[in-house]
């Protein structure tokens, strides 16, 4: 890996390149539960046992980790939940770097697992976590049931309360869509 490139803990200064470099490589139409969105980010550095980093080039974020000792009901378990390199700093092993550093941070609060998942179609990242020592503990498999009356595929999201709505999205478990830069 490139020397000039450091690890450090990341600060709410880290915030905006952090997000856009998120929308720049996440594809979250995979995973439609899921949502890059500030809440997102914002709720990983709110922790109080975060285990966020940024890769800096200089003065540009090059590559971040955000993870937490928040996975569902398991006090004992971590979360690597996003991980991302800029297109052009990729294979520079930045990523290793990353998430080791993140899962040395977990490991030292407490976590006993720290959990991670990668979508099938993305070889790269489930070859990292597994070089790094994530093993495949379980396999989810998305159905989508199409309704046969709509001519688009699309389905309409149920009705529900603006409360309801802004409560999944904000834990990042109802996709949001955001223009493209």
């Amino acid at each position: 890996m490139d020397s000039s490139i450091v690890v450090v803990p990341m600060g709410l200064g880290h915030l905006r390149q952090v997000l856009d470099l998120g929308h720049q490589v996440f594809d979250t139409t995979t995973k439609p539960y899921t949502s890059w969105s500030l809440t997102a980010v914002a709720e990983h550095l709110d922790s109080p046992d975060n285990a966020c980093w940024v890769a800096l080039d200089s003065d540009r974020v090059v590559g971040f980790v955000l993870g937490s000792m928040e996975f569902e009901h398991r006090d004992d378990w971590a979360y690597l939940e996003w991980i991302a390199v800029a297109p052009d700093m990729q294979g520079h092993g930045i990523a290793r770097r990353l998430v080791n550093v993140c899962s040395e941070a977990l490991f030292a609060r407490g976590a006993r697992h720290i959990v991670t998942d990668v979508e099938d179609r993305n070889s790269a990242s489930a070859a990292l976590m597994t070089s790094t020592g994530f093993v495949p503990a379980a396999t989810v498999t998305l159905l989508v049931r199409p309704n046969p009356d709509e001519a688009s595929g699309e389905q309409p999201l149920p009705p529900m309360s603006a409360n309801t709505r802004h409560d999944l999205i904000r834990r990042g478990r109802l996709s949001v869509e955001h223009p493209r830069r």
